[in-house]
């Protein structure tokens, strides 16, 4: 019996940045002698004013929204569940394709409106207060997976419009670079989402590759580092990435970054919260200018460390602006419902295995 050919799927439009996406449009539309200004007129649709499929944009003409739909794709997130805070943090666990999770926060605060927004499924890095490091590594998302993300929160009714976008939720952003580049430039082209670089920030535990090529655009996009300890025995012990990216690497890098840099550092009670590792803290980042952001434990996705106490996290930010430094302490958001990143998706689905980093071909910066 002959086996049944595979039929590859029909090329996504959400995977493209807008130069490529209407470039393709164009040439399509020339093909069957439909005027230009249609394929600028449907990407419009596809980030500024979203349509969930091509049958929705009522301004093209019926045949020639059949015919895109034999074309094109427009992928979508299904919203598999939606937690809301009494804070008014909401967090959303999407659905994707192939059964993967992935989750997403909109977190409102006075007038601004932050998304945290997840690169990949899982995670390989294995940070030891992580829920999502303790599902492990599942595989990379796609362009449309990463920037559907807001797309999906702009076509709810009413829709949830971000001021701020963190890539700080499941994943690491920077091994998934092949994907998060084009995903910047959909995030922030007036043609596409729109949101300033300056409100755009990549949070990585410091993969130093990716550091490089994020400072090698042009757009003013802002780097968060996951410093987590001052010291590398006491990093490598939390983060076993500290191995193949020592601390005195990631801070050279810090300092080099052409842009602020700011230092995320949670709160792990009698871990790295005592006098000396504000001394340590403290120094690293004098040495690169950076700002210091405090983040008390979420006890919800704790993976069995204690969460510090306000007195002890008060101190600490005392201690670290006394020697100079600018710092921030962050307010624990959505503490009644499973906010903490990684905590949703393992109730859904549980532990699965993981898929070992060098299994996945696109994982990595190149």
């Amino acid at each position: 019996m002959t086996e049944p050919v595979a039929v590859p799927p029909l090329p996504d439009l959400l995977d493209l940045e807008p130069d490529a996406a209407i470039a393709l449009l164009r040439a399509w539309m020339a093909e069957r002698g439909e005027p230009a200004y249609r394929a600028t007129q449907l990407f419009g649709r596809l980030w500024q004013r979203p349509v969930r499929a091509f049958d929705d944009i009522m301004e093209l003409p019926k045949a020639l929204r059949e015919s895109l739909a034999q074309s094109f794709r427009i992928s979508s997130l299904e919203l598999a569940t939606r937690q809301k805070s009494t804070d008014g943090t909401e967090k959303f666990l999407f659905r994707m394709h192939d059964g993967q999770l992935i989750e997403t926060v909109a977190i409102p605060d006075g007038d601004r409106m932050t998304f945290c927004i997840s690169s990949q499924a899982g995670c390989a890095l294995q940070c030891a207060f992580c829920a999502t490091g303790a599902m492990g590594f599942q595989r990379n998302l796609t362009p449309a997976e990463i920037a559907g993300q807001v797309r999906e929160l702009r076509l709810l009714n009413p829709p949830i419009l971000p001021t701020n976008i963190v890539f700080m939720g499941m994943g690491e952003p920077l091994m998934n670079w092949k994907a998060v580049s084009p995903t910047l430039t959909l995030l922030n082209d007036p043609r596409a989402l729109g949101i300033g670089a300056r409100h755009i920030t990549i949070s990585t535990v410091g993969v130093l590759p990716g550091i490089v090529a994020l400072s090698e655009r042009a757009e003013q996009f802002r780097l968060a580092i996951s410093i987590h300890a001052p010291s590398d025995a006491l990093r490598k012990s939390l983060m076993p990435v500290n191995t193949k990216y020592p601390l005195s690497d990631v801070i050279e890098a810090a300092k080099r970054f052409d842009r602020r840099v700011t230092f995320e550092y949670v709160m792990l009670g009698g871990v790295n919260d005592q006098p000396e590792h504000s001394a340590q803290l403290a120094q690293l980042a004098r040495d690169c200018r950076a700002f210091v952001n405090l983040i008390p434990l979420h006890p919800g996705g704790s993976m069995g460390f204690t969460p510090s106490g306000t007195s002890v996290i008060t101190a600490f930010a005392k201690a670290l602006r006394a020697r100079g430094v600018e710092t921030a302490v962050r307010r624990s958001r959505g503490l009644d419902i499973a906010a903490a990143c990684g905590q949703l998706r393992t109730e859904r689905l549980g532990r699965r295995a993981p898929v070992a980093p060098d299994e996945h071909r696109e994982i990595g910066v190149a």
